[in-house]
């Protein structure tokens, strides 16, 4: 699940195929020295940059003409500081990788998302979350930053250190500099308890509350055309560790959630009018289940099913509302979805632009498998998402620009007074930001 690049035409390509660039040059630097000459060659040579990951983001944040900074060669752990319980990763660590070599060191990530083959900078950098009823998103973790910025100054950050710096860079877009380096805070490896557990959709909207109030971690799975949903709840644990078993694990999460949803989706792309039916016995076919495992074992999952998404982060107390329009708009329209819809929350956060920032959020997750045509769908969510001044993941697909983000961004200008002064030539600009940020 990565970026790819063509090497006889030196196109790059997205995970889900949407978005694909043909810069100018490409560079792999094997140290901050080296990726911030090449930051000044770039702006001696009047070429935009942009630094890329693994290609996750479903939108054209990392796309340029102009250089492309893939930092393969910036990956593992710098130093673990266990009195400060804090850890500094290379910017182009894979969270896959990181995760194992904390374990090692049993030491472990508060919370985090539910797939982990982003780096670490671009995952932060776009704002990427689980959900938690008190513990936010992996940038609501940093305790410190480096970047290069436009000049080729390696810049740190943190609460102490440049502090109006940190309080934008950890979810920065890529618009005020390339992240070289991340200072997380961890904690001792601890366990969680994962209860898996089918749950009609109006028993979860009608005890939305209670279930998100008494579990460190909820989320579920509505999927459309039917009154199904799948939820998942994580609280720690204090043993004894009971993962899942190889043989059900390989059943349930490889053979079902990969093999088997993938060919549905096929069957349904090409077969529209099966996907209600599809749905019904999709949302059927997994069971109950209990397990408990280090962490990073139970919030991640493989996804192997490639698709499109949309993501709004709406305020906490609107998601039942918003779902229940949601359901009605899927129910009067003529659209067949085959995908199930992903409800997380998290906490409010101090981050600039992060979809938390200042306010308690849940979040909506909608897909389309990769080939299907998405527009229809997506563009009836988005209206009923910004009703309820939804903020829209920057990773994934959306429609917004900088007039309404600024409405749904107190601090919008801050951020933007920041970008002003680290790039004001906008060395960091591109199609995608110059809609989000404005000139």
């Amino acid at each position: 699940m990565g970026s790819t690049a063509n090497g006889r035409n030196g196109t790059w390509r997205n995970w889900a195929g949407t978005v694909g660039a043909r810069p100018a040059r490409e560079v792999e630097p094997a140290s901050v020295e080296e990726l911030a000459a090449a930051v000044r060659k770039a702006a001696e040579d009047g070429l935009k940059v942009k630094a890329v990951g693994s290609g996750h983001s479903f939108t054209a944040i990392a796309a340029t003409d102009g250089v492309m900074i893939r930092p393969q060669l910036l990956t593992g752990i710098r130093h673990i500081d266990r009195a400060a319980g804090t850890v500094t990763v290379e910017a182009g660590t894979p969270l896959r990788r990181l995760n194992a070599a904390l374990a090692r060191e049993g030491l472990s990530l508060t919370n985090m998302g539910d797939i982990m083959v982003q780096t670490v900078s671009g995952a932060t950098s776009t704002g990427t979350h689980g959900t938690g009823r008190e513990s936010g998103s992996i940038a609501a973790q940093i305790r410190g930053l480096e970047l290069v910025t436009a000049d080729g100054t390696v810049l740190t950050c943190s609460e102490k250190e440049n502090p109006e710096v940190f309080a934008s860079a950890r979810i920065g877009l890529g618009a005020l500099g390339v992240v070289t380096a991340i200072t997380f805070a961890v904690e001792p490896l601890f366990l969680l308890t994962a209860r898996e557990e089918p749950m009609p959709f109006e028993r979860v909207l009608s005890a939305f509350d209670e279930l998100w109030a008494e579990n460190e971690h909820f989320e579920f799975y509505w999927f459309p055309h039917t009154g199904s949903t799948n939820t998942k709840r994580n609280n720690r644990s204090a043993g004894p560790e009971r993962p899942v078993g190889r043989l059900a694990g390989w059943y349930e999460d490889e053979f079902l959630s990969n093999g088997v949803f993938h060919a549905a989706n096929w069957v349904g792309r090409a077969v529209p009018a099966s996907i209600p039916a599809i749905a019904r016995i999709s949302s059927r076919a997994l069971s109950a289940r209990s397990y408990t495992d280090i962490p990073y074992k139970v919030y991640c999952s493989p996804r192997r099913v490639r698709f499109t998404e949309m993501e709004y982060a709406v305020p906490r107390e609107a998601v039942v509302e918003t779902l229940r329009e949601l359901r009605a708009m899927v129910d009067r329209s003529r659209l067949r979805i085959s995908f199930p819809v992903e409800v997380r929350t998290a906490p409010a956060d101090d981050i600039t632009l992060s979809t938390a920032s200042g306010r308690d959020s849940a979040y909506i997750a909608i897909h389309m498998f990769r080939g299907t045509p998405y527009q229809a769908y997506f563009t009836a969510a988005e209206r009923i998402f910004t009703a309820h001044e939804g903020r829209p993941h920057w990773g994934k697909i959306h429609t917004r620009d900088a007039e309404y983000l600024a409405g749904v961004y107190p601090r919008f200008g801050e951020f933007l007074a920041l970008r002003d002064r680290l790039d004001p030539d906008r060395l960091f600009q591109n199609a995608y930001l110059r809609r989000v940020l404005g000139e």
